[in-house]
């Protein structure tokens, strides 16, 4: 566990510890290696390509092209200095893993390869295949050296004995087989199970053999005796791959039934079970240091696992559909959370202990917003109101009608004395937190409104519409100031920097716009990769904290140094960007598929995510000791 991710709650059953999944084969995954020095990961594909991908980012280095049919087997040299791919092509693929330059091809077989592996001196290369052979290579000068036959049926599987003396095989026919290299002789048959031996595998001290069957089996083998040792059971479906942890503290299995497992070779106790594949699992392998897991499956990804499931995560557990918002109180001791389930939570985020659930609503919620002394809660809902909430009692207070359609957004004046909705009506409406009358209806959008927010001297309210305008209005009097046009797509986002001297905008036209709101000029424009839909200040308004990174406004925006409101989050430039947590310009931290954020929101160094699945995740971190 990194020294700067400090919340070390639950985990969670789901994530698993499923650390990054790796994206971009067009087809299923069938094979994936460690280079020897753990820092780049081999991935074979149907769609006949091998990839390199750096483990530590999950970046793709390479892709790798030449076969004609699909790759089923990817291995390094112990040297690191070539990678072996075997293909339905018939041919052994060597390739420099530094260029990605493909040095040899090597020809022989007669039926597609499904097996590589090379010899602990890196001087042999075998190769099993569905002509039945295994097939001993010199993979510098690409001469075939010898042809080991006996097998009956396809060969699934070839691996060397640590030593070097021996090469054991999987096939078809439901047998191991274990040659010796020196006379290129069979040396024994284990027999045991009862249909096609899909992987084999021998410990690090060489003293055990594991192999995997579609039979649903791993059996350990003592290889001095022949002997079966242990039969391990949990499987429901066939199991296409086995390894040993370099520690030879785990063994590791993956199957068809979408799961990876891991043992306990000594005892042949099942110690965890990993899910999270979509799919059939193909092959598992751990890093040189024990401390990864990579996975590859028909689902197209491959997937890196913490075999020792470090916690990484709290996650909140109470609303029954999508979390569509999350807030912090100003002190940060409480979390409000909105869900489609139409209703509010409020969760310690230390403990994560649900503290209450605020019933009312009779639709969606969309928003939740704390008043600036954490005294009320506003929520806004698809049920077309507002309400306003004690926090410390769970009582509705009041509930704010007058919109004919959906309220988006909420926000408070920077003395709390306001309250302003936004809503699908066109409309923005003024409020009175203390008596729930309404004070304003600001008329002038042409379509949804979907965020609002007041300066920081309360005197001017920015609201951005999906009329691609934000409007400026003056909350005392309810009058339109100022109407910026510029941008070509609705306008989700709008901050003030503090002082109030600049205003910022983001639309879906994938811009960010910066404006004077004293005059309403167009000051410059930042464009991102994709649409921005939240965006905030750094504490000196040099760059803006988005939901798609971390931009910088450099010359375009003043100079700002006055001090944040305590509370306002991202000082250091934490937020969440698709599917990693970024402090700065660093991605520190990814996030699995199903932990994306719906919302996201920070105090200080608390990060609170709201998902898709109803959960809202709580992770701490510190912020000096991130890698940026």
């Amino acid at each position: 566990m990194p020294n700067w991710l400090t919340r070390l709650p639950k985990v969670q059953k789901e994530w698993s510890s499923v650390l990054q999944i790796l994206e971009g084969h067009s087809d299923w995954v069938r094979a994936v290696a460690f280079s020897p020095d753990g820092k780049l990961l081999a991935s074979g594909s149907d769609d006949k390509t091998v990839r390199l991908w750096d483990p530590a980012t999950g970046a793709m280095l390479q892709t790798l092209e030449g076969h004609s049919d699909w790759v089923r087997a990817v291995a390094f040299s112990p040297d690191g200095k070539l990678l072996a791919s075997g293909s339905g092509d018939k041919t052994v693929g060597l390739w420099d893993p530094a260029t990605g330059a493909l040095l040899q091809t090597l020809e022989g077989h007669s039926f597609s390869v499904n097996a590589v592996s090379f010899s602990p001196d890196s001087k042999l290369l075998a190769s099993g295949s569905n002509d039945k052979t295994v097939r001993l290579w010199d993979p510098v000068k690409g001469a075939l050296l010898q042809t080991l036959e006996g097998h009956s049926f396809s060969v699934n599987a070839v691996v060397f004995s640590p030593d070097g003396k021996l090469v054991a095989s999987g096939s078809d026919d439901e047998t191991i087989r274990l040659w010796d290299l020196a006379k290129g002789a069979l040396l024994q048959t284990l027999e045991g199970h009862s249909f096609s031996v899909n992987a084999v595998v021998f410990s690090p001290d060489g003293k055990l053999v594991a192999s995997g069957s579609d039979d649903e089996t791993i059996r350990l083998w003592d290889l001095a005796k022949g002997a079966l040792l242990l039969t391990l059971e949990s499987h429901s479906f066939s199991v296409a791959a086995v390894v040993f942890s370099p520690d030879s503290k785990l063994l590791a299995s993956g199957s068809y039934d979408e799961t990876i497992r891991l043992w306990d070779p000594a005892t042949g106790a099942l110690l965890q079970t990993l899910e999270g594949h979509s799919f059939s699992v193909n092959t598992v392998v751990f890093s040189p240091d024990s401390k990864l897991l990579a996975s590859a499956s028909s689902d197209k990804t491959v997937r890196l696992w913490d075999p020792a499931m470090g916690a990484l995560l709290q996650t909140l557990e109470g609303h029954s559909l999508h979390v569509s918002a999350v807030a912090f109180s100003p002190g940060g001791k409480l979390l409000a959370s909105a869900s489609s389930d139409k209703t509010v939570r409020l969760w310690d985020p230390v403990t994560g202990a649900l503290l209450q659930t605020l019933e009312g609503h009779s639709d969606w919620v969309r928003t939740v917003v704390f008043s600036p002394n954490g005294k009320l809660l506003a929520s806004g809902s698809d049920d077309k109101t507002v309400r306003l909430w004690d926090p410390a009692m769970g009582a509705l207070l009041q509930t704010l009608e007058g919109h004919s359609d959906w309220v988006r957004a909420v926000a408070f004046s920077p003395d709390g004395k306001l309250v302003a909705s936004g809503s699908r009506d066109k409309t923005v409406r003024l409020w009175d937190p203390a008596t729930g009358a309404l004070l304003q209806t600001l008329e002038g959008h042409l379509d949804w409104v979907c965020t609002v927010v007041f300066s920081l001297d309360g005197k001017l309210l920015a609201s951005g519409s999906g009329d691609k305008t934000v409007r400026l209005w003056d909350p005392a009097t309810g009058a339109m100031l100022q109407t910026l046009e510029g941008h070509s797509d609705w306008v989700r986002a709008v901050a003030f920097s503090l002082g109030d001297k600049l205003l910022v905008s983001g639309s879906g036209d994938k811009t960010v716009r910066l404006w004077d709101p004293a005059t309403g000029a167009s000051l410059g424009k930042l464009e991102t990769d994709v649409g921005v839909r939240e965006l905030c200040f750094s504490s000196n308004s040099q760059y803006l904290y988005t939901d798609r990174g971390r931009l910088s406004i450099g010359p375009l925006g003043p100079s700002v140094t006055s001090p944040q409101p305590k509370g306002r989050g991202r000082e250091g430039g934490l937020f969440v960007n698709e599917a990693w947590v970024v402090q700065g310009i660093k991605q520190i931290l990814w996030l699995p598929s199903d932990y994306r954020a719906t919302y996201a929101a920070v105090w200080n160094d608390i990060l609170a995510i709201g998902h898709a699945s109803g959960r809202v995740s709580v992770l701490g971190f510190n912020v000096a000791e991130c890698p940026i």
